[in-house]
């Protein structure tokens, strides 16, 4: 099999266990669902996952790494404006998490039953926690923030980023997500600006 079937094959059972996911739920899809679905065998689905759990990571891991990639572009001048700048990924997360929203709590559902699955959802919290608490460091280093406990202000932004998609997800047209995320980050720099 050539590297671009093969990658094919692999984005094809993806996007079939995420329909059946968001369908069935985690534990009513099966493997020969998803096979089905993706019109592909069992052999070649075990070829690109060892298990069902193993795809249900995947496609976490995949949502999250576009996250990553656009915090990693969103670095500005200094470290309040690249905070208040990346709330500008907010309507790209927001579009996801529409279409996805079966998914989404069913990663959570799943994370409070699968140690394995918690470890894979807790890990990239634990990854924005250090990222925003470093920004922090930066921030009070360069002379932008006041002198706070880094890690705690980085809670203190996770728990507004996570809210708000919470709220975002569960009533899409309540508001305008993004200016709200906008104008809270923006609130939360002043109250931290030196």
């Amino acid at each position: 099999m050539s590297q671009q079937r093969s990658e094919e094959t692999r984005a094809h059972i993806l996007d079939a266990a995420l329909r059946r996911f968001a369908i069935a739920g985690y534990n009513a899809a099966s493997v020969d669902d998803i096979c089905e679905e993706a019109g592909v065998s069992k052999g070649a689905f075990y070829h690109h996952f060892p298990s069902k759990q193993s795809i249900f990571i995947a496609l976490l891991e995949g949502w999250l790494s576009t996250i990553d990639g656009s915090l990693d572009a969103m670095r500005k001048q200094t470290v309040p404006e690249t905070f208040v700048h990346m709330t500008e990924i907010f309507p790209a997360i927001f579009a996801a998490a529409d279409e996805r929203l079966p998914m989404f709590l069913e990663f959570m559902i799943q994370a409070s039953r699968n140690e394995d699955i918690w470890k894979a959802t807790i890990a990239p919290y634990r990854h924005y926690r250090e990222h925003f608490a470093q920004l922090i460091s930066d921030g009070i280093a360069e002379g932008s923030l006041k002198p706070v406990d880094p890690a705690v202000a980085a809670e203190v932004i996770l728990s507004l980023a996570l809210g708000l998609f919470l709220q975002g997800v569960l009533d899409p047209h309540g508001e305008d997500w993004e200016h709200i995320a906008h104008e809270s980050m923006q609130v939360l720099m002043n109250g931290l600006a030196k």
